[in-house]
């Protein structure tokens, strides 16, 4: 005879094992009740944050533009204001210190690119050859950017004093003639480029540093084994590594430097000897501030606005194109 076998347990599990759970019946669309209220809550820091930042820049960045833009065909007198179509652009157009302007900025932008492109990217290619002092080199690099513009530019004021300053005094121990480093129109546009490079350098530099330190070293060891010297390699390993950073910066450069004002002012008084160092935002203050002319500067601005839109848009559309 067979044995009995055991009785078979109910499948079932007993009451006390089993966990306690509140079943929420959905509701009548199909999503379960306060959902919609928790990720509102979760949210709510964020959407703060986000609408704080859109009303900062509504009102700091998109508002100005805005109001320039309709200021440029308005005129304001006598507490009134009237629409006067393109009467403020034809003056501005009309004007001979507007093409003065625009002859200054542009060669203070090409003296500034020769300078104050290629002089970071050089030491940012030192500091990364460096070991063991590479951070004190950072923080004396980046030192000027972390002084008041305004204080930079009075240090430099003194050094360019023809009488007493170290420039000067370092040309005559070398026998050299003396400058009127700011009182000439030879070099006065030089000398507020020399100061705006020194001011601004340092950020540059440590960005070209941190692009320059994520290239493979595989790469240079390549290089040195198909026998390139430090030009070559530089030229075909540093550089296309590095493009991208390069290009960003040379059109944020572009973008700086067309918009220079605090240099020229401090440095010569705005103009400068015979209008050499008038910019276009610097006139853009006379316009507004000593003329009392709110409908030329902006009408001016609006043409600086324009072309740095177009240079830029031209500039991402050339490197899409080169990238493809």
């Amino acid at each position: 005879m067979s044995a009995p076998s055991a009785p078979t347990l109910p499948a079932s599990t007993p009451a006390k094992s089993r966990s306690r759970r509140t079943v929420r019946r959905p509701a009548p669309d199909g999503r379960r009740p306060g959902r919609a209220g928790r990720a509102l809550r979760r949210n709510l820091t964020a959407h703060a944050f986000l609408i704080g930042a859109v009303l900062c820049f509504a009102f700091f960045s998109w508002y100005p533009m805005v109001r320039e833009f309709l200021l440029a065909f308005q005129k304001t007198e006598g507490g009134q204001t009237t629409w006067v179509g393109w009467s403020n652009l034809n003056y501005v157009f009309q004007d001979p210190a507007f093409w003065q302007a625009w002859r200054n900025t542009l060669l203070f932008t090409g003296l500034a690119l020769l300078l104050g492109f290629a002089v970071p990217f050089f030491v940012a290619l030192l500091l990364n050859e460096l070991r063991h002092t590479r951070g004190y080199l950072r923080l004396l690099v980046y030192l000027p950017v972390m002084l008041p513009p305004v204080a930079s530019v009075l240090i430099f004021k003194n050094l360019y004093n023809p009488e007493y300053g170290l420039f000067n005094r370092i040309l005559a121990t070398l026998h050299l003639p003396t400058q009127q480093w700011l009182q000439s129109t030879d070099t006065a546009m030089l000398s507020v480029v020399i100061a705006s490079t020194w001011m601004n350098m340092g950020g540059a530099t440590l960005i070209y540093l941190a692009a320059l330190q994520g290239i493979p070293g595989e790469l240079y060891e390549a290089a040195e084994l198909d026998g390139a010297g430090l030009l070559r390699k530089i030229w075909h390993v540093t550089i296309p590594q590095t493009r991208l950073i390069l290009s960003l910066m040379l059109l944020m450069q572009i973008i700086a430097t067309m918009q220079v004002f605090t240099e020229p002012f401090l440095l010569t008084g705005g103009s400068g000897p015979e209008g050499s160092t008038t910019t276009v935002v610097y006139l853009i203050y006379q316009y507004a501030f000593n003329f009392n002319n709110y409908g030329g500067a902006a009408a001016l601005g609006l043409v600086l606005l324009v072309l740095l839109a177009v240079f830029s848009a031209g500039y991402v559309r050339l490197s899409r194109a080169a990238d493809e």
